[in-house]
């Protein structure tokens, strides 16, 4: 099934962000629903007419809010059986450090979530591999040698239960 990516990285451009009302936040939930749903479809299940329905989700798009659609792969017959949820400390903190470690974590492609976080450590990056020999690869040759880490420490996923969930949207006012 295919999702619509709302928001998982990077900033809004909260100037061009329409302000959200109940049609659209029905659009939203649509298309988290089933991202192939066609535009009539949409239309219908939101009690709009195919014309307004989808120039709302032309301008949800163009706000940055509704950044696009993927395709939602199972990763275990894809062949990548081990999440791992990485804990990154850094030594030295700077603007610079921090801009140079995040373009790094975002270079590797095993990294499919990464966010800066507070507490013990600076990052937890979601990294997804075949199994533990790939990942201690990618552990030793891109993770460890990342600018000015001096702590890793590996949270191994036993069961996935849930990944890409969909969003619980706010409510209009």
């Amino acid at each position: 099934m295919l999702w619509a990516i709302i928001c998982q990285y990077g900033q809004l451009d909260f100037a061009k962000m329409p302000k959200l009302d109940k049609f659209d936040i029905a659009i939203l939930n649509c298309l988290q629903e089933d991202a192939r749903a066609t535009n009539v479809e949409i239309a219908e299940k939101v009690n709009l007419s195919p014309s307004p329905c989808l120039r709302r989700i032309r301008n949800l798009e163009k706000s940055g809010l509704l950044r696009g659609y993927r395709a939602d792969i199972d990763r275990k017959e894809a062949g990548l059986g081990l999440t791992v949820f990485v804990e990154l400390k850094v030594g030295h903190h700077s603007k610079e450090n921090s801009e140079a470690q995040q373009a790094a974590l975002l270079a590797i492609p095993e990294v499919v979530a990464c966010h800066l976080i507070s507490g013990t450590a600076d990052f937890l990056a979601e990294v997804v591999v075949e199994d533990l020999a790939a990942y201690e690869k990618v552990m030793s040759e891109k993770l460890l040698v990342l600018p000015g880490v001096v702590d890793l420490r590996s949270n191994f996923a036993i069961r996935t239960l849930k990944t890409n969930g969909a969003l619980k949207l706010p409510q209009p006012v």
